[in-house]
């Protein structure tokens, strides 16, 4: 028997944008559909298009990942989205595995158990020459960009507010050339924010997470190990993968709490959060440039049984997975949750550790929505981002949750996921 359909929420977190939803909306009904089916690992069927041949659609349902003979370049395309969304309305049954799944997924599973080539022996010599002129060249955008804060509340903050985008982008620019590409993307899309209303006391909060980022380069010798780590990925020095897996590994069975995906300037990035049974959390980072496309999020209120190799830094670490993760259930609560005052006293203590650190993930219990904020049981109550699917979330919630996961952003909270009586919905 095929294994629990999406729900259509899942379907829709999964699209790429709202353009295929539409388009696989048209798509979602028998007619043009043939040889579908499903089981606890794939979701496979063909749909005629406008030619002879059918398009086949493939869908590795533990990935998720998805494949398709139509030419988009959308992952999931239009095709894959109302196979979906057939499978969600219960219009999809067991049977036999096509030829083309089939073939698809012992492909899969072939390039999951291939070897990787042994890596090639590093010069330790070359390495420290590179390490040093690559510390030489950030030393030396540090000091311009100090230079560069201190003009800049010299004049005061109404004259920066002033300034045009293109003055931001060349210091950013400067930044990139320094190798400091994280404080260059933090001054990029304050010059973006600027031109659209950012007020006095928000820059100036940003000009003062600037100048401690600096201030911490200069003093890197005094950091700790975790320190060190969280302040090189600030700056955009990120640790190489390979140094990754082979640190500390965890295995457990996570759950997927959240995701969310953040298109601002020139890179897109897609945020999901995991969480293990004792509570901690752990974040998968996907990064795309110009011309790149996001993978698929993994579905909020899965379990994974998955080994998660952890970046080094400060509580709530960052990870990656060490080969595929097995899925061993799904629509599980995302809890326990919390309350606001307990979430935003844990954020301030990961705040005071990484001042820098610009979210912080929280679950809160027994949740109410209503007027552009959400408040708990004790009345406590804490603004929702500007940018919240408020409309969304009322259709969904009815104004409440038993849990609600999001980013503590800025002050304010992102909601990503709820669970209203047993169900989870991604937002």
């Amino acid at each position: 028997m095929p294994g629990m359909p999406w729900t259509q929420e899942q379907v829709i977190a999964a699209a790429p944008d709202a353009a295929s939803v539409t388009a696989g909306r048209k798509l979602a009904s028998p007619g043009p559909w043939s040889g579908t089916g499903a089981n606890d690992a794939l979701l496979w069927g063909s749909c005629q298009g406008s030619g002879k041949k059918p398009y086949q659609v493939s869908i590795d349902l533990t990935g998720p990942a998805f494949r398709c003979s139509c030419p988009s370049r959308k992952f999931p395309c239009k095709h894959a989205i109302a196979l979906l969304l057939l499978w969600s309305a219960g219009a999809i049954g067991d049977g036999e595995v096509s030829e083309f799944a089939s073939s698809w997924a012992d492909e899969r599973a072939t390039r999951a158990q291939k070897p990787t080539r042994a890596a090639t022996p590093v010069d330790p010599e070359a390495q420290a020459a590179r390490r040093a002129e690559r510390v030489a060249t950030m030393d030396a955008g540090a000091a311009e960009f100090t230079r560069w804060l201190s003009d800049l509340v010299r004049a005061g903050v109404a004259d920066a507010l002033r300034r045009p985008q293109a003055w931001w982008e060349t210091a950013a620019s400067r930044l990139v050339d320094a190798q400091l590409p994280g404080l260059a993307e933090r001054v990029r899309d304050t010059g973006a924010d600027v031109v659209v209303g950012l007020d006095a006391a928000d820059l100036l909060e940003r000009i003062g997470v600037w100048w401690m980022l600096v201030r911490a380069w200069d003093r890197r010798a005094d950091l700790t190990t975790a320190e060190s780590a969280d302040l090189h990925a600030a700056l955009g020095w990120p640790t190489p993968t390979a140094e990754v897996r082979a640190g500390v590994v965890e295995s457990r069975v996570w759950t997927v709490v959240g995701a969310h995906r953040d298109e601002k300037g020139r890179l897109a990035q897609q945020r999901t959060w995991l969480r293990d049974d004792d509570g901690r959390y752990r974040m998968l980072l996907e990064t795309a440039g110009p011309g790149q496309s996001l993978g698929v999020p993994q579905l909020a209120g899965a379990r994974l049984r998955a080994d998660l190799a952890v970046y080094p830094g400060a509580e709530p670490c960052r990870g990656l997975f060490v080969g595929d993760p097995e899925p061993v259930g799904s629509g599980v609560s995302l809890g326990p949750g919390t309350t606001l005052d307990a979430a935003l006293a844990d954020a301030a203590a990961a705040l005071a550790a990484t001042p820098w650190r610009d979210r912080h993930p929280v679950t809160l219990a027994d949740v109410r929505f209503g007027d552009g904020h959400v408040v708990d049981p004790r009345g406590s109550s804490l603004a929702l981002v500007d940018d919240t699917p408020s409309t969304m979330l009322a259709a969904v919630s009815g104004g409440r949750a038993d849990l609600a996961f999001g980013e503590i952003d800025g002050g304010r909270l992102r909601v990503l996921t709820i669970d209203v009586d047993g169900r989870v919905v991604p937002l």
